[in-house]
């Protein structure tokens, strides 16, 4: 595996960007991330537009590594996200998550097909949930 560098040539921290509007998601999100691997560093956004601002704002050595993102958030919704980060080359290899209490299969196909990596839905119990962000947390340690 490639790690990716900063300017200087340090690796760079593994920082996943996550769009959640619901504040005790984020709680439970960051407590769970806290216990599989504390030296994750999460960023939170709250609506869509501020997702697409922040990674417009953040140089390509400080991209995370992982995009998550809540399909029904204000602003913009998943599906809309994806359309905008389509065209973004700078994020072009970062992996997009979508994740939901939706499980439907249009939300799904829709997101797949806008270039999300996968569609999640988002789990009800917190063993669940470990597993869910173990999974994506090996998708932010995939990126070279």
């Amino acid at each position: 595996m490639v790690h990716q560098l900063t300017q200087q040539g340090r690796k760079r921290d593994n920082v996943i960007l996550i769009g959640e509007d619901d504040m005790d998601d984020k709680e439970i999100i960051e407590e769970a991330f806290f216990e599989i691997d504390p030296s994750v560093k999460i960023h939170f956004v709250n609506n869509g537009k501020k997702l697409l601002s922040f990674l417009e704002e953040e140089s390509r050595y400080e991209l995370p590594s992982l995009i998550v993102i809540d399909y029904n958030m204000p602003g913009l919704n998943g599906a809309e996200i994806l359309k905008s980060l389509g065209v973004n080359k700078k994020v072009k290899n970062i992996p997009k998550v979508i994740w939901s209490t939706s499980g439907a299969n249009q939300y799904k196909s829709d997101c797949l097909a806008l270039g999300a990596y996968d569609y999640l839905v988002k789990p009800s119990t917190m063993d669940e949930l470990k597993n869910l962000l173990k999974y994506m947390l090996s998708l932010s340690k995939a990126v070279d």
